[in-house]
């Protein structure tokens, strides 16, 4: 699972790196960053539609960078409960007191029942915290 999450943020880094220079490259309507970074040279690479190839390219990186995005989600929610479903059983595990036999003493008369010797405690005295004030 490790090893998928890492293969997928290290292509999600190299599409965001891609993305951002790739629309560094467009050539925009002021003439900013566009004619900084080489606009006329991409025209000579790939012709006088440069800026057709650069909006479907950037469109294509931005489906994948969003593609990654939610694939990356799933995987760290499906790691985050995988890993929170092993603490519970492990927490489980350690909770559960060892029960041992009642010893054979404890039984003195015969004719009490053991539900009949433990004082009863009620549902409500116990749900309530000891030391909360009651208003």
């Amino acid at each position: 699972m490790n090893l998928l999450i890492n293969f997928c943020l290290v292509l999600f880094v190299l599409v965001a790196t891609l993305m951002v220079f790739v629309i560094l490259m467009q050539r925009p309507k002021s003439e900013g960053l566009g004619a900084a970074f080489g606009g006329g040279v991409t025209e000579n690479i790939f012709g006088a539609q440069t800026t057709n190839v650069l909006v479907k390219f950037t469109t294509w990186l931005a489906g994948i960078f969003f593609a990654l995005t939610f694939a990356l989600s799933v995987l760290y929610a499906h790691q985050s409960v995988a890993s929170s479903a092993f603490r519970r059983e492990l927490m489980k595990n350690q909770a559960a007191p060892q029960t041992s036999p009642a010893p054979a003493g404890a039984q003195s008369s015969p004719g009490i029942t053991p539900a009949q010797a433990s004082p009863a405690v009620s549902p409500a005295a116990s749900a309530a915290p000891a030391g909360s004030p009651k208003s």
